[in-house]
């Protein structure tokens, strides 16, 4: 066990998150959670305080870490800002864009005759970015980009847009990386600052990772 972060409290969201239709149904993705989890793991490991906002996937809680168990993405909003004041807040989590408007009390059935059914929905909280708005801002805001193309400017977008210190952008949809896999490759963008990390097990990912974080924390303190 390292001191990297000793006396650093650490918020991490990690998984995907449910945006119910009925009882039965829902919107989600293809997210393990394993990269945020691992994230969380590695920060304890560095002799962080570890709060762990996860999204509902099976997977053990790591060492050491306090878990708080979401389902939706406004629920995960609610838990993260809950769980600040912190020095830190990684948004591993891959919270969902959009939610159904309304959602059913009971299982929505097929109906004679009727062959399409439309869904309106509506936009979920922006997590990340109300983090980083937020009066209780950790010292340093790192956010993650799934992307499927123009990875650096996809992620360098995100970095300005949501005013965030430090975006980690992983290349979805390839095999052995991103969603569903044991191993990942990381582009991590700053202000004035590029790192390619990985490919690599995801738990050496996070290791590292949390290095750079320390790194960045040191420099401002």
């Amino acid at each position: 066990m390292s001191t990297l972060l000793a006396g650093r409290r650490v918020v991490v969201s990690a998984g995907p998150t449910f945006e119910d239709i009925d009882p039965v149904r829902f919107i989600g993705n293809r997210s393990s959670g394993r990269m945020g989890f691992a994230v969380a793991a590695a920060a304890a490991a560095a002799g962080a305080e570890v709060v762990l906002v996860a999204g509902p996937v099976h997977l053990e809680t790591p060492a050491g870490v306090e878990r708080v168990d979401i389902r939706s993405a406004a629920q995960l909003r609610d838990a993260v800002l809950a769980a600040l004041p912190a020095d830190v807040y990684v948004g591993a989590a891959a919270v969902a864009d959009w939610t159904p408007r309304d959602t059913a009390g009971h299982k929505l059935k097929k109906q004679p005759g009727v062959e399409r059914m439309t869904l309106e929905l509506v936009r979920t909280p922006d997590v990340l970015a109300a983090v980083a708005a937020h009066r209780l801002r950790p010292r340093l805001v790192v956010g993650f980009a799934a992307e499927t193309e123009d990875l650096v400017a996809n992620a360098r977008a995100k970095l300005a847009a949501k005013r965030v210190d430090l975006v980690a952008a992983n290349r979805v949809g390839v095999p052995g990386s991103g969603f569903e896999a044991e191993t990942n490759a990381l582009t991590v963008v700053g202000e004035g600052f590029e790192r390619a990390l990985g490919p690599a097990p995801k738990a050496a990912l996070a290791d590292t990772l949390i290095e750079l974080i320390a790194e960045r924390i040191a420099g401002r303190s």
